[in-house]
């Protein structure tokens, strides 16, 4: 794969871009693999520029001790924020992510991830990046009140049409296909001179199963699904309305 374009992530700090630097050096000393995701992959990919408050270090489960670890004896303060997806390598205020999973536990970095090589000259060291496909998928699900990346999806589908494997992302999605379905119709929306990016199959694909699932009764539990997007935005329709979350027993009153 050729090399994605030089990014235009902007550290908040020379402090915050040497510690980044200095971290992605020591990241590949450790020989643990990882891929880098966040800001700075989807500035490499599409060219954007903005403000990058972190660096977002991706890994299999396996292998998130062993960074912690890594940093750890080499003086770094560490944490670990949720054990289900996401810890932390600390200097002062400063830090990094490393994240295994998504915060809703739905997408798991496995070595399907690695079977592409995307890199970029990162801060002056040759990284891998989180290829396309996966970088789209993990994206897909981030509509917080406060943080919505569905400008990250649409440019991404934008600028590396080519570089996306339409066939697995729909097998990372097939459980959640309403969410690329919105993400499509949505692509569409914004650019409709460049709807030939998404493939004619996918969209038949995806209109056909609302069409079949129209057909159906309505199911028999009250889920809130809005949970995988947001725990905490949406808290009030499993703790008080009565809906059941993703996983778990309709909540019963009376």
């Amino acid at each position: 794969m050729p090399k994605a374009k030089t990014p235009t992530a902007i550290s908040a700090s020379a402090e915050a871009e040497a510690f980044y630097a200095e971290s992605l050096k020591l990241l590949k000393e450790s020989g643990v693999p990882f891929l880098l995701g966040g800001t700075y992959a989807v500035c490499a990919y599409t060219g954007l520029s903005r403000l990058t408050k972190d660096i977002d270090v991706f890994c299999k489960a396996g292998d998130f001790p062993r960074i912690l670890a890594f940093f750890q004896d080499r003086g770094h303060a560490t944490e670990i924020e949720d054990e289900r997806w996401i810890g932390k390598v600390l200097h002062g205020e400063l830090f990094f992510d490393v994240i295994f999973n998504s915060a809703a536990a739905i997408n798991p970095v496995t070595d399907a991830w690695f079977g592409e090589r995307h890199s970029a000259m990162i801060l002056g060291s040759d990284v891998q990046l989180i290829p396309p496909t996966e970088l789209l998928f993990s994206k897909a699900f981030v509509q917080m009140r406060h943080k919505y990346d569905g400008p990250d999806v649409a440019h991404l589908i934008l600028r590396r049409r080519g570089d996306i494997d339409w066939k697995r992302l729909l097998a990372h999605m097939e459980q959640y296909w309403e969410v690329l379905l919105m993400h499509v119709l949505n692509f569409r929306f914004i650019y409709p001179t460049e709807r030939e990016a998404i493939p004619d199959w996918l969209l038949d694909e995806l209109l056909t199963r609302l069409h079949e699932r129209a057909k159906l009764p309505v199911p028999q539990t009250r889920i809130c699904r809005g949970r995988l997007y947001s725990r905490e935005d949406y808290l009030i329709d499993v703790t008080d309305w009565g809906f059941a979350d993703v996983v778990g027993e309709e909540a019963k009153h009376g």
